[in-house]
């Protein structure tokens, strides 16, 4: 019997991929997500809960198509969960009491990606009959993260999500959010309503682009203020969508947009400008670089410094507008150059960028991820373009001529690199037994780092509704990256890990018995490490909140190899790491253990009890005690020659994915092919099919094009088409809205609206 080498090549990828799994350096797909993973946060050990945009997802709930789903980490199943408003493009953070909210998004859409059936004054988006969502503009969303214990029936394991009851003030898309040392959170700019950039052009109202900007912050929860003007969100209007935010030492925020850089003072609105981005390359959306803060460390005196990798350093005029870009983004090469920059240097100098090594490649829309071993890996994106979908650019009017459907990317970069910044210069970047992803990720992709110290992947969507067929489809599969330390054979197991880690005080202590390393016990103590980790709210390249802490710490070996870690609490600064949920890491030779959750500072929003730094006691070594651990514990960055718990490697699976690469890559080829084909052909396997396409769309009621979703017709360039309003004109008392909103919510108010935060109902309710 003759096996033809479709079914070949079949047995051989199941082969290799449960040969790789949990291998050092494999990407392994895990499961299906049930709605494109845009945003994607770890809600406790257990659980990623994960938001899209209102599309017409197969998977429903409550007779429309579901926008939220949490994600069981152990199972690797997902589970549904009902959002009301559109979080599309949302911003988010998490809450000092381990909650998570997320603000504003996108008015109300149906099928295609149109604005929604029930209008608002101005024309956008207020209710959808189709898809039965709302208004997001001012949407405040927010959810108490619940394990398998708990009844995820309840509302208290449920979004709560009632614009009426709690909101912002301003309407805001892609707006900036970070929170301070007292947990507060700060939401900054954004656009009102959808489109490519954030300006019209010629740029003759920076400030509000006619009624389609927003310059102004606030707070949640409101301080009773209204929202202030930045002029900085003025100096970089265009390019300053989801601006880089990072709360500095000193209580002030650094803040990146367009090719500008600043320090600045929430409590008194004062701006301090920093240097400019070296070679004007933009690292904010849809330039979309990776950036990060890097590992605070003892060693650097827990001093943040900034790192920007990539982007893109197209010209002022080439960004376009609202409708689209004014080049074939597609053809234009991703920047992967890298600068870091120290905000607050310490000796007082004045700060500047440092050029660092280059990415191997250019990259936009690239990702870092901050793992337990000080390390920094990048995962995702494309080698040429931009983030944002379109129907047409300025070169390409034509949607039947766009060669990748509606993406602005190209090239997907499907293996990802690390990144060590303590390695001396010219030597920070590797990707040294990595594996490769064969599935693209770019518009609308994600990762975060999960608990046993791998990196789930997820997303990816530049469409405006759901599309299987084009060249780069909704995507629903989830992936895990297990880094390079899954090659050990032995993983640390501590115990003794508190569970609120406090800003200053008594010192308390871990240990890690013998069985968790093998070696000297001096050696292994000398080289561990005790990691706070956040891994962040992650959407569009950037985790929001993302920070990692090393504890200080001493030790005592004991004669039957154990170590006892005494360790400190935080700094005495909320500032460095505010206060709010986090894993703890135990790293011995660069191995992590799993993560603990933690609670930092007092779970609640206000100034945070601070005491004096942990005082710790001298080391005590104890040259004849060794580890009892099997195989190797060294760097955690090389594989191990030792057997390994992790890999359960088959000879034949090797070779069976090695033959079959050339394979992969050749499918590959003919599959992105065949997807530009269908893609120029308009063709479309939609839940709902797109109504209109191409730069000859109708345009909408009183100049607002017929999709409020994105860079998706082109608008006119008049200032007074984009002077939208901030009310909702939908009655609040409609039946869908308060069978949606109802249950569980006592005394809710409805239509009552309390401006930005001054309802929690999960506060309330504990």
């Amino acid at each position: 019997m003759l096996i033809s080498p479709l079914s070949l090549l079949a047995l051989w990828l199941a082969t290799a991929s449960e040969t790789s799994a949990q291998s050092a350096g494999s990407i392994v797909e895990v499961g299906d997500t049930l709605v494109s993973a845009m945003m994607m946060f770890l809600g406790n050990e257990e659980k990623v809960y994960i938001i899209d945009k209102v599309e017409g997802n197969a998977a429903q709930i409550d007779g429309h198509p579901a926008s939220a789903s949490v994600w069981d980490i152990n199972s690797r199943t997902a589970t549904t969960m009902n959002l009301v408003t559109n979080a599309f493009c949302a911003s988010g953070m998490h809450l000092p009491n381990g909650s998570y909210a997320t603000f504003g998004g996108n008015g109300a859409i149906g099928p295609g990606g149109n604005i929604g059936s029930q209008r608002n004054a101005a024309g956008s988006g207020a209710y959808d009959e189709t898809y039965q969502d709302y208004d997001g503009t001012k949407a405040i969303r927010v959810i108490n993260p619940c394990t398998s214990s708990d009844n995820f029936a309840s509302a208290d394991c449920q979004w709560f999500d009632n614009p009426a009851v709690l909101s912002m003030q301003k309407q805001r898309w892609y707006s900036a959010a970070e929170a301070m040392g007292d947990g507060t959170v700060v939401l900054i700019g954004g656009f009102v309503n959808g489109g490519y950039i954030n300006r019209n052009y010629p740029n003759t109202d920076p400030a509000y682009e006619g009624g389609a900007a927003e310059p102004t912050y606030e707070f949640y929860p409101s301080n009773g203020k209204e929202p202030q003007v930045m002029q900085f969100m003025i100096k970089t209007s265009g390019l300053n969508a989801y601006a880089h935010t990072f709360m500095m030492p000193s209580g002030k925020m650094f803040v990146q947009a367009n090719i500008s850089t600043m320090l600045w003072d929430p409590n008194t609105n004062t701006e301090t400008p920093l240097p400019d981005m070296p070679g004007n390359v933009v690292r904010v959306y849809p330039a979309s670089g990776a950036t990060a803060m890097l590992p605070l460390t003892p060693a650097n005196n827990w001093n943040p410094t900034i790192i920007f990798c990539g982007g893109s350093d197209m010209n002022d005029e080439q960004w376009g507008n609202y409708s689209f870009p004014n080049i074939n983004t597609w053809d234009y090469p991703a920047s992967k150059d890298c600068q870091r920059i120290t905000p607050e240097p310490e000796d007082g100098s004045s700060p500047v960028y440092e050029q660092d090594d280059d990415m191997p490649e250019g990259r936009t829309m690239g990702q870092f991820i901050a793992l337990p071993n000080g390390k920094m890996l990048v995962v995702n994106g494309g080698l040429n373009g931009t983030a944002g979908y379109s129907t047409a650019t300025t070169e390409t009017p034509n949607y039947s001529d766009m060669p990748y459907g509606m993406s602005l990317a190209a090239g997907p970069v499907l293996t990802p690199a690390i990144y060590d910044p303590t390695a001396p210069k010219g030597s920070r970047w590797s990707r040294d037994g990595l594996g490769s992803s064969t599935i693209p990720r770019l518009y609308h992709s994600s990762a975060i780092l999960l608990p046993d110290a791998s990196v789930m992947i997820a997303g990816s969507n530049p469409n405006v509704d759901v599309n299987l067929s084009t060249v780069f489809p909704t995507t629903y599969k989830a992936e895990i990256f297990y880094p390079p330390y899954f090659s050990a054979s032995t993983r640390p197991s501590p115990s003794g890990i508190p569970k609120t880690i406090s800003y200053g005080g008594d010192y308390f202590d871990i240990t890690i018995p013998a069985s968790s390393y093998s070696g000297s016990a001096n050696d292994a103590a000398d080289n561990t490490t005790v990691m706070l980790m956040r891994p962040g709210w992650t959407t569009h390249a950037m985790n929001m909140g993302q920070r990692a802490l090393q504890l200080n710490n001493t030790y005592t070996v004991n004669s039957d190899g154990s170590i006892v870690l005494h360790t400190a609490q935080a700094p005495p600064n909320a500032n460095l790491f505010q206060p709010g949920p986090a894993l703890v890491f135990v790293v011995v030779n660069g191995i992590p253990s799993n993560g603990t959750m933690v609670t930092v500072g007092n779970g609640q929003i206000g100034t945070q009890p601070t005491s004096a730094a942990s005082s710790l006691p001298a080391n005590v070594r104890l040259d004849s005690a060794k580890g009892t651990g099997s195989g190797s514990s060294g760097s955690g960055d090389k594989d191990s020659s030792g057997s390994s718990t992790h890999t359960g490697a088959i000879i034949g699976g090797i070779v069976a994915a090695i033959a079959v690469v050339g394979v992969i890559g050749a499918l590959f080829g003919i599959c992105m092919a065949r997807r530009r084909r269908a893609a120029r052909a308009g063709n479309t396997s939609a839940a709902y099919a797109m109504s209109s396409t191409g730069a000859s769309m109708p345009m909408g009621h009183a100049g607002v094009r017929t999709s409020d979703s994105s860079a998706f017709m082109p608008l006119k360039q008049d200032n007074s088409s984009m002077a939208w309003g901030n009310q909702s004109n939908v009655s609040l008392a409609d039946p869908h809205y308060r069978d949606e909103m109802s249950p569980g919510y006592s005394g809710g108010g409805y239509g009552h609206q309390q401006p930005s935060g001054e309802y929690d109902p999960y506060y309330q309710r504990r």
